[in-house]
């Protein structure tokens, strides 16, 4: 709160990854620290943070990776850090739960308290980014959640080419939107550069929504061996955050560390999102169609 209004502070980090658990926990720590330095209240790291992004590979060893939900040592760190420092960090990682893997975030709130879990949605499958060989179909559907400072929605990487999740969870009342992510080149094609577009999808989201929306993703070259040989994604960073009509307020690029911090007013937020209109006229018995596969037969 300041002089009596909801006003939020937000950071993006960026980071590159090696394939040592510790460094990497350490640097998304500093980093964490750094944010709060700059007045943060909620803090987002980057998707599957603690390694390299393994999905370039087909690789049974890598399951070796996950990790129950419940007593998971990152998880509890990440606890310890947001109650020292009284900031709420969204903490990506690889589930194993039973006999199904997913790739999940769960949401830390300003006391350590875990708000729960998402789970992702949208599982992507092609060349160097093969995730559907680890993880199931998230099953949580999208979610949001009351943290100290806003209601926030998350959701992680590929969902955030789908402008039903960002509307599903603005719907549910989220007042900003959290996408962690690992993106980077194209393995089959060195000409292929998605980073901008990428940038406008979500910018996108923010505008249609009309919600603060802050997007953080890793840097650097990883090589990983495949069962066809070596396979090298150089990830783009480019983390931003965009305000809510889908403007650019801060962004990183292609090569750096960074902490990015951008404030918000949620409550001039929240009254131009009502007086703009677009939830107000929104026409829900007309969307069936959106319940298909091939438009077809929507049963209006």
């Amino acid at each position: 709160m300041e002089d009596g209004k909801r006003v939020v502070t937000v950071s993006a980090l960026q980071f590159s990854c090696t394939d040592d658990l510790s460094t990497n926990l350490a640097t998304a720590e500093r980093l964490v620290r750094a944010a709060h330095e700059k007045g943060a209240n909620i803090i987002l790291i980057q998707e599957l943070f603690e390694g390299y992004y393994f999905c370039q590979a087909q690789r049974e060893d890598f399951f070796q990776q996950a990790k129950p939900y419940k007593g998971h040592p990152t998880i509890q760190r990440m606890q310890k850090l947001a109650k020292e420092l009284g900031v709420v960090i969204p903490v990506s990682f690889f589930e194993e739960a039973n006999n199904a893997h997913y790739n999940s975030v769960v949401v830390i709130d300003a006391d350590g308290a875990d708000l729960g879990l998402y789970r992702k949605s949208h599982i992507p499958d092609g060349p160097g980014y093969q995730e559907k060989f680890y993880f199931n179909p998230g099953d949580t559907g999208f979610k949001v959640f009351q943290t100290k400072f806003a209601k926030i929605g998350v959701a992680i990487c590929w969902d955030q080419w789908f402008p039903e999740a960002a509307r599903a969870m603005v719907l549910q009342g989220a007042e900003i939107l959290f996408y962690p992510t690992a993106i980077g080149s194209e393995p089959q094609d060195e000409g292929l550069d998605s980073r901008d577009h990428w940038k406008r999808v979500m910018q996108g989201h923010a505008g249609a929504n009309l919600v603060p929306l802050i997007a953080s993703n890793r840097i650097g070259k990883e090589i990983i061996q495949t069962e066809h040989g070596k396979s090298e994604i150089t990830f783009y960073g480019n983390s931003f955050i965009a305000g809510p009509t889908g403007e650019i307020v801060a962004t990183a690029d292609d090569k750096n560390e960074a902490v990015l911090i951008a404030k918000f007013d949620l409550d001039q937020i929240k009254s131009k999102r009502h007086s703009w209109g677009v939830f107000r006229d929104r026409r829900p018995d007309l969307y069936k169609v959106l319940l298909t596969s091939d438009g077809s037969n929507p049963s209006l």
